[in-house]
């Protein structure tokens, strides 16, 4: 599997081909790696890129135009062995996907897909670019699925850490049933207005899915240390916390876009949060992983 590192004299990080997948974000001082070890007994992924769907499809497929597609759940980036590197700088790594009769047959839309991991001091940019390459209009849906290790240091629980997010809250999450489409309940999940202590049974239902947060910037943050992860996302307006129980990491879950609703009718024009593009234009969205040590 091929992997292109870029460093700076305080950070560096590491990205496969395959996924464009983000696999290392490391101190070079510490010698502390944030991202999670993707441990296939645990969970076998480090950081997936979600494109052009993200979670789960009702009934595995979506409708377009009275015609069935069955796309997998988050998309087909991920594991995805066409993708190739198409720009490398001093601080940058760019990979790109471009529509094929492979990608047609799952989702028939004549896409283009990039994503550039820019390192800027003690920050890692993860920039996405998608291209409407056809003469209709496209619609998609779009995020990140990054994991972090918890807990960091030795010496630490699980339960020592806690998310702070920068503004008050009082979204609830809404319930994942059991088939991965989003149910009709919420519950609450904030111990304080700005947070959300973790702990093993956290993410016992799955994840927890917030669709209107004050917040663009969350915070993985210790009782113990004075060490903090955020993650900045001001142009993915829904959210994903997630981790497999008593796992040790956290996944911070950016989206642009949602798993479908158990009462959804299938059509991806009617999905909620879908995107939309016009022909022959381009999008960017833009998230960010800051490391303050």
């Amino acid at each position: 599997m091929n992997r292109y590192t870029i460093k700076n004299n305080k950070f560096q990080f590491s990205v496969y081909q395959e996924g464009a997948e983000l696999h290392s974000f490391k101190s070079l001082k510490s010698k502390k790696e944030y991202i999670w070890k993707a441990d296939p007994e645990v969970w076998g992924s480090h950081a997936p890129n979600l494109f052009p769907i993200i979670g789960c499809l009702k009934e595995d497929s979506f409708l377009y135009k009275g015609k069935e597609y069955a796309c997998p759940k988050h998309g087909f980036i991920r594991k995805n062995n066409a993708i190739s590197l198409i720009n490398e700088t001093d601080n940058s790594l760019t990979f790109g996907l471009k529509y094929s009769e492979e990608t047609l047959a799952v989702y028939p839309f004549k896409f283009e897909f990039q994503i550039k991991y820019t390192l800027i001091d003690n920050k890692l940019e993860v920039a996405h670019t998608i291209i409407n390459h056809g003469d209709e209009q496209m619609l998609f849906s779009l995020g990140g699925h990054p994991g972090f290790t918890c807990p960091l240091n030795e010496g630490e629980e699980y339960t020592d850490y806690y998310l702070e997010f920068e503004k008050p809250e009082t979204a609830e999450t809404w319930r994942v049933l059991e088939s991965g489409l989003i149910g009709k309940d919420t519950s609450p999940v904030f111990d304080e207005p700005t947070k959300i202590n973790l702990h093993p049974q956290l993410f016992k239902d799955d994840a927890l899915v917030f669709k209107n947060l004050n917040s663009s910037k969350v915070s993985l943050k210790s009782k113990k240390s004075d060490q903090v992860l955020s993650v900045e996302f001001k142009d993915f307006p829904y959210l994903g916390i997630w981790a497999k129980t008593n796992a040790p990491y956290v996944c911070i879950e950016p989206w642009l876009g949602i798993a479908d609703s158990f009462n959804a009718d299938r059509n991806l024009e009617n999905k909620e949060a879908i995107m939309k593009l016009e022909a022959n234009k381009d999008f960017v969205a833009v998230y960010s992983i800051i490391i303050k040590e």
